[in-house]
């Protein structure tokens, strides 16, 4: 029997599971902020995310997180984003290679996080949001916060935390003049 070329681990359904994040930006401040939720039982800044239910779409889901967790309602940003995924227009067969396209509304980043040989892996999709101009209630146990980027990275207690939010800010700087600042 053939082995890949590559290294491979299947996870059957009871060991993977699906979350869905967004650096929400503010768009009508100059320079624009971003949200962070501060989680004062662990005394942790975190940016908004969560699982993805069954049948939903990771769109549906990190809209749905966002708005349950901080009260907020995004809308998602489309990108120009370098991607190994092939467009709707081109052949199946296409070549395996980076490509970039504009105005997708994508993930613009894959967090893959080992939770052990019992747990096995949580995968969070990132996305790009802005604010929608709607507001509620969020979860009790987060109270959302906007502030700059460049304040925002030092606030955030995680690193992955913080290397998203750069590349997010980066991929926002390219598509605006809209004043994003680090």
């Amino acid at each position: 029997m053939a082995e890949f070329w590559w290294k491979s681990t299947l996870y059957p359904s009871d060991l993977f599971v699906e979350a869905c994040g967004a650096i929400v930006f503010d768009t009508s401040t100059r320079p624009n902020k971003v949200c962070l939720l501060y989680h004062a039982k662990c005394d942790e800044w975190v940016l908004p995310k969560g699982r993805r239910n069954c049948n939903e779409t990771r769109q549906a889901a990190v809209k749905r997180e966002v708005r349950e967790e901080s009260g907020y309602g995004i809308a998602l940003r489309p990108l120009r984003l370098v991607t190994r995924a092939p467009s709707e227009l081109e052949p199946g067969d296409v070549v395996d290679i980076p490509r970039i396209y504009d105005g997708l509304v994508e993930p613009f980043m894959l967090d893959v996080r080992d939770l052990g040989k019992e747990k096995g892996v949580k995968l969070v999709w990132w996305f790009v949001a802005t604010l929608d101009g709607t507001a509620g209630e969020g979860e009790q146990q987060f109270k959302a916060a906007f502030m700059r980027p460049d304040r925002a990275l030092e606030r955030l207690t995680f690193q992955k935390d913080r290397d998203v939010l750069k590349r997010a800010v980066e991929l926002m700087e390219q598509h605006s003049d809209n004043g994003v600042e680090m």
